[in-house]
């Protein structure tokens, strides 16, 4: 999955593509380098990040959405929690919604049960602004296992098809470094779920601080390497989507290690 951010404030490449024919271009890029989705995002979702009106974020995704589908034949996911902006991305062409709210806010699930489009049901602690403010759990992969698997079961009453929803435990939305890494190592306890999962590790803060020990880590822009090595230990731990920035070195390794792998099985 291929991320387009259309925002001036991304963590890391806001401003980049915030006008629409620019983030055409990055998409059509993406989609030559191997992207197989297609990620649309109007409005970032950084922690401390500035909340962003409807008005605004439908201004920033619809003419990239709508430039898209007339250019390419692989899915178009639409990243957001607001309801009007999945019904209007859904209009005109959209196979997914990615919400880091996972259905939870008012019509959200009406929506998407009316709909034949896929959903990633995120878990997040809190919100942008205040989710990094000391989170804590009992035990952080009990506790988002069983609130994915509460919203699964929700959304499934809503009536989307289990073989529509897609999972992601929310790396970097409400947890700490230490809760990153348990839930990278216990990856494959959410397999247990049996639904899709989708990763989303690429140039995040936790692999910078992996790599210097640092708290600030790597600059964002020097997180290339780590964030290759992290989408592939995600991979093999049983992640069916990875959400990246850095498409053809991701999909190169996956090769790589896709290859070897399956070399050695003979």
């Amino acid at each position: 999955m291929g991320i387009v951010n259309v925002t001036p404030d991304s963590f890391s490449d806001g401003g980049k593509f915030s006008a629409a024919n620019l983030a055409i271009e990055h998409a059509l890029k993406l989609v030559d380098e191997g992207a197989d989705i297609l990620d649309i995002g109007g409005e970032s979702t950084r922690p401390n990040a500035t909340p962003v009106s409807l008005q605004q974020e439908l201004d920033r995704v619809m003419p990239v959405i709508e430039g898209l589908v007339k250019q390419i034949n692989i899915p178009l996911s639409i990243d957001t929690y607001k309801p009007q902006v999945m019904q209007s991305a859904i209009a005109v062409g959209v196979s997914m919604v990615n919400d880091v709210r996972a259905l939870q806010e008012d019509s959200a699930l009406e929506i998407v049960a009316k709909s034949n489009v896929g959903v990633c049901l995120m878990h997040m602690q809190g919100t942008p602004q205040t989710m990094q403010q000391n989170p804590q759990y009992d035990d952080v992969v009990s506790d988002v296992k069983a609130f994915l698997a509460a919203r699964l079961q929700a959304s499934m009453d809503a009536g989307v098809a289990k073989s529509r929803i897609v999972l992601d435990p929310g790396f970097g939305f409400g947890k700490t470094r230490e809760h990153n890494i348990t839930l990278i190592q216990q990856l494959e306890s959410f397999v247990e779920l049996d639904q899709p999962l989708l990763v989303g590790l690429s140039r995040k803060s936790i692999l910078g601080q992996m790599v210097t020990g640092r708290v600030t880590g790597n600059d964002v822009d020097a997180r290339l390497y780590a964030s290759i090595a992290a989408a592939v230990i995600a991979a093999q731990k049983g992640a069916r989507i990875l959400r990246v920035h850095d498409v053809k070195a991701t999909v190169e390794a996956l090769k790589v290690v896709t290859a070897l792998s399956d070399c050695a099985s003979k």
